[in-house]
């Protein structure tokens, strides 16, 4: 039994092309949805967070209150990891552009933003040192090494080749709309 008012997919099934009349673009967004793998090792970290908390609790319980107190920060670090983790990506508001990976967050205006495009290039495998061929989306900036925003191959896309080019268009999209040339 579909429940669509429980998910976001209404918004991804109309048109493309189509605005909806509650977007804004003011708003910082991510065009795209998290990857199962991005959510799955979300759901790792809480699920590991939920056993230290209940050593916590076994822990205080016992009377050793600053071990408790150790197992609620490191609880709390998990849980913070957790949330980072799925709020990785890149987004886009008709400010500029926001890359977010694990411990930075780069904001730049559209006004500094040279090109995004996409090449054929060495990805890194979900992020992790083993590179493997396949796609990329570059920004280049002005005067700067290009950066890689997504890939086909990190923990978004891996075997979703299709939603890879969905958001990449998207995303030279937004960075046609509201770049320097417009």
């Amino acid at each position: 039994m579909p429940l669509p008012f429980m998910t976001a997919d209404r918004a991804f099934d109309a048109a493309d092309d189509v605005a909806l009349p509650f977007d804004d673009h003011d708003l910082w967004r991510r065009p795209y949805r998290p990857g199962p793998w991005r959510v799955a090792g979300a759901a790792l970290l809480l699920l590991l967070a939920s056993f230290v908390l209940l050593a916590a609790m076994i822990i205080a319980f016992a009377g050793a209150l600053p071990g408790a107190a150790v197992c609620i920060g490191i609880a709390a670090l998990l849980i913070c990891g957790a949330l980072r983790i799925l709020r990785m990506g890149t987004w886009v508001s008709r400010h500029g552009l926001r890359h977010v990976a694990m411990f930075s967050t780069t904001t730049l205006p559209w006004a500094k933003v040279k090109a995004l495009r996409t090449a054929q290039q060495p990805v890194r495998w979900l992020g992790l040192p083993r590179t493997v061929q396949g796609q990329a989306l570059i920004l280049v900036r002005d005067g700067d090494e290009p950066v890689t925003l997504l890939t086909d191959h990190n923990g978004d896309f891996l075997s979703r080749v299709e939603a890879f080019d969905r958001a990449a268009d998207t995303i030279e999209a937004w960075g046609t709309e509201y770049g320097p040339d417009r």
